[in-house]
Parts: C-alpha cells; structure tokens; sequence
C-alpha cells in the first residue's frame, strides 16, 4: 500500500502517518526502488492503534510510553490514569456550566450582567440596587459609584470565601434597606464634587462624616475593633501595595475624605 491507501484505510490523514514517522510513533517501512514507502498489514495495525489511543484522549508523549516496551506499566493502569483524569475533567465542566448558569439566572434576574462581572449573587444584587437607584436619580451616575463597584469586586475576588464573602453579604442587606441607597448615592455625589479639590478643602470633615455614616453598625461589627484599628493605622500614609493604589485611584481631598471616614469608624468601633 502506498501512504494514501494506508492513511484512507485506517481514516487518518497522510500529513498524520507522517508525522508518527517523524517523532518515531510508527516505524517506517521499506522503500521501493523508486523511493516511494510500502506499507503492509502490520503496518496498518501499528497505524490504527495508535488512532485507537488517540481517540482515547491520550497524548502523544503517553502513547509512546504505553508502546514502549520498557513502560513498566500495563494498559490497564494507563487506562485507569486516564479515565481518573476524564474524570475530574467532567468535574470541573459541571462546575464550571453551575456558574454559567448562575450567570444566567442573574442576567435575568437584573436585566442585565455587571460590567464588573462575574460576581456573586450578592454582590450582583447590591449592583442591582445600585443600577436602579441610579436609574432613578437626575443626571449621570456618579463616577465615584463605578469606583466603588470595581473595589468590591475586586475585593470579592481577592478575599474568596469567609469574611470578605459576609462583608458583600452584609453591605447588600444594608443597600437593601429603604432609603439606604439614596443616602449612599448622595455621599458619591459628595466625593464626585471633591474631585477637583485641595485635600485641606472644608468640606472633606463633612464628607466624610457623610461616609462613615453610611457603614451599617452590623459591617462594622463583623469587622471588628481590631481589624478596623489596623486598617486605619495602613491607610494613614501607605507608600506601596494595594492600600496605595486603592488612594491614587481618588483625588486628593477624596482620598482625605475616605482616611477620615475610616477613622470615624474605628471610632465607633471602639
């Protein structure tokens, strides 16, 4: 048989059979006297073996070792391998279609997915209330409330499960209240008006009582007295890591604002 008829019979593609020779798959046959290979019987059962392990899901590093006579495994072992390696495969599909679904559940719960998004249901609601709130309101959206959804999903993201998850869980009950997120969207309009602004300006002592304002006692409370004092001690003059970055994205008298509101906070913590 000629490289067509072997690579048509076995249903592989010639360019295939090629390249087993190249890396040493399958071994190459004799050669008539024109040049051309001639391939046998046997050489058609190497060929749809080697099909037969692809399909399988093998690589081709893995196909090499199961034909190596020195392998020092049995086919059922490499078998077994593979199916428990499918197996968390199907795994991580399931979880990975859940969320997707998840996704889905909140586009139409809240007509539409978050530009921040992916987030948690929680915190998809708590953008929910926000966009509504918005919605609302005269004018365009406060920039300052866009910064506040990239933090927390951001933080969302960061802090994983167990307190940054309860905090998110929390900041949504509180949005939820009546009139709760009115009040938090006229504080973002307070700092929108900081921007521009000298950190010595007089209104940042109100603004920031504003903000501090808005913190719910029960955040506070899962926060902690001790956690809030060490939050605040960072935030005083931060020179690098996340705390610096989180202050260069305010101007000034904004970034003033929000050390006093943490301030405030401990405070009242304490």
């Amino acid at each position: 048989m000629r490289i067509g008829e072997l690579a048509g019979l076995v249903g592989v593609s010639t360019r295939a059979v090629r390249h087993y020779h190249h890396i040493g798959l399958l071994a190459e046959p004799e050669r008539r006297a024109n040049g051309y290979r001639e391939y046998g019987l046997r050489d058609a059962v190497a060929l749809a073996r080697l099909r037969r392990l692809t399909e399988l899901g093998f690589g081709l590093d893995e196909v090499r070792d199961i034909l190596a006579d020195d392998s020092g495994r049995e086919l059922h072992e490499v078998l077994a391998e593979l199916d428990a390696d499918l197996a968390r495969q199907e795994e991580e599909i399931r979880a990975r279609r859940a969320r997707l679904a998840a996704l889905k559940r909140q586009a139409e719960e809240h007509g539409g997915l978050p530009a921040e998004g992916p987030v948690s249901d929680e915190l998809a609601a708590l953008f929910g209330e926000m966009a509504r709130t918005a919605a609302a309101r005269p004018g365009p959206e406060p920039a300052m409330a866009a910064k506040e959804r990239e933090v927390l999903a951001l933080l969302e993201s960061t802090a994983g499960g167990g307190a940054g998850s309860r905090v998110v869980e929390l900041l949504g009950e509180a949005g939820a209240e009546p009139g709760a997120m009115t009040r938090i969207y006229e504080v973002y309009g307070l700092l929108d008006a900081l921007a521009e602004a000298a950190p010595d300006d007089p209104r940042v002592a109100r603004v920031a009582q504003a903000l501090a304002d808005c913190i719910p006692d029960a955040v506070i409370a899962e926060v902690g007295e001790e956690d809030w004092g060490r939050v605040a001690g960072q935030c005083a003059e931060p020179e690098d890591g996340f705390l610096a970055a989180y202050y260069a994205h305010f101007g000034p008298a904004q970034a003033q604002a929000v050390r006093r509101a943490i301030q405030l906070v401990v405070e009242r913590a304490r």
